[in-house]
């Protein structure tokens, strides 16, 4: 099995203004080993950002640390700035850190609820009573995700009864509810059919419109088509990180190269 220096990074200079980024953040699962070592990336406000690496490679670590959803299970230190402020302290309000910074999951995780509900169960909690503001809300999640036409007369109907790409396109649109900043989606083509994965490609193309999306894939192919940066772990470490369209013609580091020609390992 082939060795790399994980010592050896690069980083590219991003371009752009950035609302989000990370200063050495390390991941704890027991004290006397780190699971994700001094990570630190900058993400372009507006663009996609994937996150690609080997099984075991620290990136899901890693995307879960975002929104503090490693919080119960292990320590992390390190600077999570968002806005300009660290969110990566104990007198953060976690819930609010979620509703601008919000996660879909690998596999569907609709509410044994009607699709109407889904949707409108964070944005009530968050004080939203007024019914024609709801109904705007459901429409406009909806539309942003493709899923309008497709379900619009069945509202009440339970989500449940969705297929899985349109369930996934449900809980991002669950998500977008509470209009988040940042979306964080971990794995979430894994379960899906080729054309509901590109259904959702082209759903993600449009969301990035209006705020920045960090994902996590194994599917190289669906990195290199929709992300604009892309950050390649190894090991616990964040080896590379560069512009998407050079780091898939021309990566910086052996280990990068190996990964994206199939030699690695």
């Amino acid at each position: 099995m082939k060795t790399y220096d994980l010592n050896e990074t690069y980083t590219v200079a991003v371009a752009g203004p950035s609302i989000f980024h990370t200063e050495k953040v390390c991941v704890y699962y027991r004290p006397d080993k780190p699971s994700l070592v001094e990570t630190s990336l900058i993400f372009p406000k507006n663009q996609i950002a994937a996150l690609i690496g080997p099984s075991g490679s620290g990136k899901s670590t890693y995307l879960r640390c975002l929104n503090r959803m490693n919080d119960e299970v292990a320590k992390v230190t390190g600077k999570i700035i968002y806005d300009d402020v660290d969110i990566n302290t104990a007198t953060t309000d976690v819930y609010r850190v979620r509703q601008k910074i919000g996660m879909v999951f690998q596999h569907p995780n609709p509410f044994a609820r009607s699709i109407r509900e889904n949707l409108l169960l964070a944005p009530k909690q968050y004080g939203m009573k007024d019914k024609q503001e709801m109904d705007a809300t459901v429409e406009r999640v909806l539309k942003d995700v493709a899923l309008w036409d497709e379900v619009k007369d069945d509202l009440d109907k339970s989500a449940l009864a969705l297929s899985g790409g349109q369930q996934q396109r449900l809980c991002i649109a669950r998500t977008l509810a509470v209009d988040p900043d940042i979306l964080l989606l971990d794995e979430p083509a894994s379960a899906l059919d080729p054309l509901s994965t590109a259904k959702l490609e082209e759903t993600l193309a449009r969301l990035k419109e209006g705020r920045t999306i960090i994902i996590v894939t194994h599917n190289l192919e669906q990195a290199s088509r929709i992300s604009d940066y892309c950050a390649f772990f190894h090991m616990g470490h964040m080896l590379e990180y560069n512009e998407t369209a050079t780091m898939f013609a021309k990566p910086h580091l052996q280990a990068t190269e190996d990964y994206l020609t199939g030699s690695f390992g």
